[in-house]
């Protein structure tokens, strides 16, 4: 009998929507999914396992490949060592969605940002800075109508837009207080919405619009979904924008103003429940799908 391929899925939580939906999807494909978070890993140096999971699995020797779900939150060490065990495991010739490299690049809002502007992607104009007064001459340069966001995180928690110089002084004073980066972006009007595309492996799979009441457009904070076919200059972006950053999947955010599109986020590891609603496609089985054709070249 023939062993199964097994790939691995590291997940906060195996029982979450996205997770469940992969390791469906796995097993349809007559594929093992090995289900473990960061707390289950022991890395060695000069003993064998190199890297063991959950005392029991050789992670380079028993994984054909490895699915990212979110890094998390964690202090700086624990960030560091989940990327550097990533790094350790591609090193080793794992396939990993989304290599640590583009997690990297994507995870940081100010690096990817500045790297597809760098490749001239079109983005908000944005300010980042440790100096208040800096800052508050950003907010007037930026219109006096800014979006203030952490330099990490997502699901729009954290992100404040203002209006009022007052207000963005003491927002300002205090963030750095806290020893806080001052990670400030014009407004851009986007109509109560914006586009989400899914790229897996250089294809936009689905898309749609996310439609809110307010400015906030995360489905996770109350948008709508609803399904589109992007223009071709949309899906140009979107899938140049995951070449830049190197990801075989993510979702990438684009606003659409007035005066043109705007790349607002490219995220390395992509929830897809909203966007599983109004889209036709099987987005787990498409990961899968693309996994197991690079596994088979």
């Amino acid at each position: 009998m023939v062993n199964p391929l097994k790939i691995g899925l590291l997940t906060r939580n195996r029982d979450a929507w996205p997770s469940t939906q992969l390791r469906r999807a796995l097993v349809q494909q007559s594929v093992q999914p090995v289900c473990f978070n960061f707390s289950d890993i022991t890395a060695n140096l000069g003993s064998i396992p190199e890297v063991g999971i959950q005392e029991e699995i050789d992670a380079l020797k028993k994984l054909n490949a490895l699915i990212v779900r979110p890094i998390g939150r964690g202090s700086l060490d624990e960030i560091i060592f989940r990327l550097d065990f990533l790094h350790r495991l591609e090193r080793g010739g794992l396939f990993i969605v989304n290599p640590p490299s583009s997690i990297e690049r994507s995870v940081d809002k100010y690096y990817s940002l500045s790297l597809l502007s760098e490749n001239g992607i079109k983005v908000p104009r944005t300010v980042v800075t440790e100096n208040p007064d800096s800052a508050l001459k950003a907010f007037d340069k930026l219109g006096r109508d800014v979006v203030i966001k952490p330099l990490f995180g997502s699901q729009g928690f954290g992100i404040t837009r203002i209006s009022d110089l007052e207000v963005a002084r003491r927002i300002f004073n205090t963030l750095n207080y806290s020893r806080n980066v001052l990670y400030t972006q014009e407004f851009i009007h986007h109509g109560k919405r914006d586009i989400r595309c899914l790229i897996v492996g250089g294809r936009l799979v689905a898309s749609m619009n996310r439609r809110a009441r307010g400015w906030k457009t995360n489905v996770s904070q109350g948008a709508k979904p609803v399904s589109i076919v992007p223009s071709e200059e949309i899906r140009e972006i979107a899938i140049k924008s995951t070449e830049i950053l190197g990801c075989r999947v993510a979702g990438v955010d684009i606003l659409e103003s007035p005066d043109g599109y705007f790349v607002n986020e490219v995220n390395s590891q992509p929830g897809f429940r909203g966007l599983q609603v109004v889209s036709k496609v099987d987005v787990a089985e498409e990961i899968v799908r693309y996994i197991l054709s690079e596994l088979k070249r």
